[in-house]
C-alpha cells in the first residue's frame, strides 16, 4: 500500500482536545495532515457514524484518509476509507466486511503481532508504545528505536511507530526505518495544532533524509 503523504497518522481524542474536535481536526488538515484515526470508542454507534461523517466533509477537499478505530460497522456505514483493528481482533473477518478496497490497519506490541497481522491480510500496524506516552501512563516498557528498526526492517507492510511521538524524534522514528509515524496527544493537547502538525512533517522529512 502507499501511505498518505506525509506519513503522519493523527488519531483524535475529543476529551483530550482543547477544543470541539471538528475544528481541531480542521487545523490539523490545514497544517498539513492527510491522514486521520477516529477514535472515539465511547460513542454509540449513531454518533460515531455522524462524527466520522463531519470529519470525511472536512477531510475532502484535502483528499485526506479518515479510518475508524475498532468499528468495522461504523466504517460501512459512514464510507471512510478503512478501519483500525485493536490486538486480537480477526482481520480475516473484518476483511470479509469491509472489502479489499478500504485499508486495515493492526495495532501490534511486538514483532511476532507485525508478523501475525501481515500473514492475516493488514494493510499496516502500529507499532507501540516506541516512547513513554502522556496519552496511556502505564501503558508498558517503551519499545524504543532499536526494537522499531529490527521489526521495521523484518515487517512485509509499513510500520508506524506509536507512543509518546513528538516533533523531537519523529525523525529518529524514520531514521530507524519507520514508515510513519502515529500522534494522538501531540495534536490534540496542542494550543496551535496546525504548527504541531507541521512540525511533526518537518521532522519526519528530516529522518528520511538521514536514512
Amino acid at each position: 500500500m502507499s501511505l498518505p503523504e506525509p506519513p503522519l497518522l493523527v488519531i483524535t481524542d475529543r476529551r483530550m482536545a482543547r477544543r470541539p474536535l471538528p475544528a481541531v481536526v480542521a487545523e490539523a488538515l490545514a497544517g498539513g495532515c492527510r491522514w486521520l484515526l477516529v477514535r472515539e470508542k465511547d460513542l454509540p454507534r449513531s454518533a460515531l457514524i455522524a462524527l466520522v461523517k463531519e470529519i470525511l466533509d472536512l477531510a475532502r477537499p484535502y483528499s485526506a484518509w479518515v479510518s475508524v478505530s475498532a468499528d468495522a460497522q461504523a466504517t460501512i456505514e459512514a464510507a471512510a476509507h478503512g478501519v483500525h483493528l485493536p490486538q486480537g481482533v480477526d482481520v480475516h473477518s473484518a476483511r470479509a466486511r469491509i472489502g479489499a478496497a478500504r485499508w486495515i490497519g493492526v495495532s501490534a506490541h511486538s514483532q511476532s503481532e507485525v508478523e501475525a497481522a501481515a500473514a492475516a491480510g493488514a494493510d499496516y500496524v502500529t507499532l507501540s508504545p516506541i516512547f513513554s506516552t502522556q496519552s496511556k501512563p502505564g501503558y508498558g516498557p517503551p519499545l524504543g528505536l532499536t526494537t522499531l528498526q529490527r521489526v521495521a526492517q523484518a515487517a512485509p507492510i509499513p510500520v508506524i511507530a506509536l507512543g509518546g511521538i513528538t516533533a523531537e524524534n519523529a525523525a529518529g522514528c524514520m531514521e530507524a526505518g519507520a514508515a510513519g509515524v502515529a500522534v494522538m496527544g501531540e495534536v490534540m493537547r496542542a494550543a496551535d495544532p496546525a504548527t504541531a502538525v507541521q512540525r511533526l512533517v518537518k521532522s519526519i522529512q528530516e529522518g528520511r533524509t538521514r536514512r
